[in-house]
């Protein structure tokens, strides 16, 4: 368990680390706001390229992608339609879905899967699945949401090809799928500048709990709780019972997606919404309940599952 603790310290002292900058102003409002478009727009479709252009496709076709997929869709699911009773628009709703659904498998999935469950490449189908279905999805509905004028199904269609992120993510898999490499010349320079991407997403995180309102306070507590609830509750709950009763996962595959789909709210869900400017307290106050809560979570699920 030593790795799961190094990876949320890891997290935390980031985040601690722009809190501290907002205090004593050395960054400010609109240093977070650059922050965020650095790790939007540069960052993270560089880091995309670089992350995807090693990935083994070939763990997206197993149980394992079946009950993520399953538990992800029915927990976004879940949400849009309490969103839609609420009469809530499409950017929050998008977002809300995010924050419910969308895990943290990167920061915290490669480490837990590693010193869990003894496999980082068992964190494969939630992080592909994610970064090649989910956020482009996300990405392409917030951009509708956000044009002024109706759009044209052709217009739709074209977003996902002039999203940076999206477009890292389809240059990683193209060299995934073709098993070619970026020169040397090309790809270090891609590696360091990816390198900014999680430090980026950490530090503004930690700048708008300093400047914004105190967490639990920005937006509604029922609002917060069915959130997180949806997040570390019905989805680990809905993998666990695809994964068992379904899909008839070994005892290993099994504690995987359960302890997967338990995971906190990814940062760069923040990162999205600040972008869009659609709920971004509520992204943030939703990855840092997550985040607190998810410990215990994990723990318990691996005592219960293993």
């Amino acid at each position: 368990m030593g790795g799961v603790f190094a990876g949320y310290a890891t997290i935390a002292s980031l985040i601690a680390l722009g809190v501290l900058l907002a205090h004593l102003r050395v960054i400010d409002a609109a240093g977070q706001r650059t922050l965020s478009t650095l790790a939007f727009y540069v960052a993270s479709p560089a880091l995309l390229v670089t992350v995807l252009e090693d990935s083994d496709l070939g763990a997206l076709f197993s149980g394992a992608l079946v009950a993520t997929t399953g538990a992800v869709l029915l927990t976004g699911l879940a949400y849009v339609a309490l969103a839609a009773l609420r009469r809530r628009p499409l950017g929050a709703t998008v977002v809300g879905a995010l924050c419910a659904a969308y895990v943290n498998a990167g920061n915290l999935g490669l480490p837990i899967a590693a010193y869990v469950l003894g496999d980082p490449a068992l964190v494969a189908p939630t992080l592909l699945l994610q970064l090649l279905v989910l956020q482009p999805l996300a990405l392409t509905l917030l951009d509708v949401d956000r044009s002024e004028t109706r759009l044209s199904v052709r217009r739709i269609l074209a977003r996902p090809v002039t999203n940076p992120i999206t477009v890292g993510s389809a240059l990683g898999l193209g060299f995934a799928l073709t098993g070619q490499q970026l020169p040397a010349a090309v790809h270090d320079p891609l590696a360091l500048v990816g390198g900014m991407a999680v430090p980026s997403m950490l530090l503004a995180y930690g700048i708008s709990l300093r400047l914004g309102p105190l967490p639990g306070r920005g937006v509604p507590p029922v609002e917060l709780a069915g959130v997180v609830g949806l997040k570390l509750v019905l989805q680990p709950v809905l993998a666990y019972v695809l994964g068992r009763y379904a899909l008839d996962l070994s005892s290993a595959g099994l504690l995987a997606v359960t302890v997967l789909a338990a995971l906190p709210t990814a940062q760069n869900v923040f990162v999205i919404a600040s972008r869009y400017e659609r709920e971004p307290i509520l992204a943030r106050d939703a990855i840092f309940v997550s985040t607190l809560l998810s410990v215990p979570a994990v723990v318990l699920i691996t005592a219960l599952v293993a």
